[in-house]
């Protein structure tokens, strides 16, 4: 795919920065970092057969962070003047000399470089007219399908933020990350009972780092007939029965799975229980690090902020560290934790390039970049053939986790019965696992290869308090999980 060059920021916006740096200098920061941030997102939502809500948002930013002694301030302005621009960096050094050290912070050597999201079609370059029809085609295709369809729903997201960082040593990095996607949903009724269908994958569908060839390339005509037919019959399927059994996870909920029980327990600021908000801290504790058998020997868990289309990729974090690999979990054993420069710091690691912003009005943390399984062998069908009796259970509906991310139970859309290795053809309606993290991960027992894995994206991903949304990524390929506990929510 064509990479066009990476135009220069606007010239305020480097002017501005580079004001925040001195003023926040001269006010007694021994470390500074200025990030502009540019955000464009558009939504439509589709209803039967009609648009029924279009939303574009975008602002701008300057957000300052202020390093005096070991302590951090941080403050942020869209007043994209001089005045403002100058009080929002001696706002930031204020706070900053206000607070009281948690640990010893040393100041990064200077990095500069760009990154830009490689793309085919810039997706807000494709008219409204255009992302409608694909849609309106795929809803249309739906109807046709369908017997006892009651709501046909599609949604389509594309969002892009531009970031400028500049530091007080040296730093300067631009990148320009460009996401795009969507999915369809069919409900259904009869009798009373209601399904739904959600491909290709549930909540805002399928969101990657790519352009407008991301959407066309989702079939979402075949798609919405698939999820049309599925839904219908699942109002006529019974309910998933009550058993200890084996369970394939499809790749979608296998993705949710990583991201609720690896991702967030691994958040090195959860760990250190510096961050209990949105279910939580975390189960882990730093002494765990190469000790802990958090699965079977099959299981390998790497942060990934260099794979190609995912959402958590970039070129650099939000305070300067270059993308990279890094292993979290190895042939089963704990081995590493998401992480900024101060906590890993505190473990005496490098850090895993995790702190991100959601923009410029909110502080940097350590947050989620993409988190993957990495795959085993064979395909869908292989692993499929192992099982002489249980459930291929994918779709998310519903979930809960406890506050240490150790305790969880997922709802699902669909369950499709395996018997002697093959699949039946048979559905189930309203399916319920459960399952503790490391005793989980414990009894996956079989992995798909990489003719199966792929990446798949969550745009909406929670965290902090005041809360921020960040998209993130998570490659895998299904997997089969030994003894689980199967119910319904019927």
């Amino acid at each position: 795919m064509a990479t066009a060059p990476l135009d220069p920021p606007s010239v305020d916006a480097e002017r501005l920065a580079t004001i925040a740096v001195e003023q926040a200098r001269a006010a007694g920061a021994r470390h500074v970092e200025v990030r502009w941030v540019s955000r464009h997102r558009e939504n439509l939502e589709f209803a039967d057969s009609a648009l029924e809500t279009a939303s574009v948002m975008r602002d701008q930013g300057l957000g300052i962070r202020a390093l005096v002694g070991d302590c951090w301030g941080y403050s942020g302005t869209n007043l994209l003047s001089e005045g403002p621009v100058s009080d929002a960096a001696r706002r930031a050094v204020e706070v900053a000399s206000a607070g009281s050290p948690e640990c010893e912070v040393q100041v990064p050597a200077a990095v500069q470089g760009s990154y830009q999201t490689p793309m085919g079609r810039d997706p807000f370059e494709v008219g409204v007219d255009e992302k409608i029809a694909l849609f309106s085609e795929a809803l249309a295709a739906m109807q046709a399908a369908g017997g006892d369809l009651k709501r046909r729903r599609a949604q389509y997201t594309g969002h892009r933020v531009e970031t400028l960082l500049l530091t007080g040593h040296g730093t300067r990095t631009h990148q320009n990350v460009t996401l795009c996607g969507g999915g369809v949903t069919a409900i259904a009724e009869h009798d009373g009972v209601v399904q739904r269908r959600s491909l290709p994958k549930a909540d805002e569908g399928d969101v990657l780092q790519a352009g407008w060839e991301h959407v066309a390339g989702l079939n979402l005509k075949g798609a919405a007939e698939r999820a049309a037919r599925e839904a219908v019959a699942l109002t006529r399927s019974e309910p998933t029965p009550h058993r200890v059994t084996t369970v394939v996870l499809g790749g979608a909920q296998l993705s949710l799975q990583v991201h609720e029980s690896v991702g967030h327990p691994t958040e090195l600021d959860r760990v250190f229980g510096q961050e209990i908000s949105l279910a939580g801290s975390s189960f882990l504790v730093p002494e765990a690090v190469d000790q802990l058998q958090y699965g079977s020997h099959l299981v390998n868990l790497t942060a990934d902020s260099t794979t190609p289309g995912g959402p958590g990729t970039f070129g650099f974090d939000d305070e300067g560290t270059p993308a990279t690999r890094q292993g979290l979990v190895r042939d089963g054993k704990l081995v590493g934790f998401l992480s900024g420069r101060d906590s890993a710091q505190r473990l005496g690691r490098r850090s895993a390039a995790c702190l991100r912003a959601e923009s410029w009005d909110r502080l940097p943390i350590v947050r989620m970049v993409n988190v993957n399984l990495e795959p085993g062998s064979g395909s869908l069908e292989d692993l499929i053939s192992g099982v002489d009796d249980g459930l291929l259970i994918d779709q998310n509906k519903s979930w809960s986790i406890d506050d240490l991310r150790l305790n969880f139970q997922f709802g699902c859309e669909v369950a499709w019965e395996i018997k002697g290795g093959k699949l039946t053809g048979k559905l189930f309606r309203d399916p319920v696992y459960f399952g503790v993290t490391p005793t989980f991960w414990g009894q996956c027992k079989a992995i798909a290869g990489p003719e199966a894995w792929r990446v798949w994206g969550w745009m909406f991903c929670g965290k902090g308090d005041p809360v921020q949304i960040m998209h993130v990524g998570h490659g895998c390929a299904p997997a089969r999980f030994d003894n689980v506990t199967v119910r319904n929510t019927a």
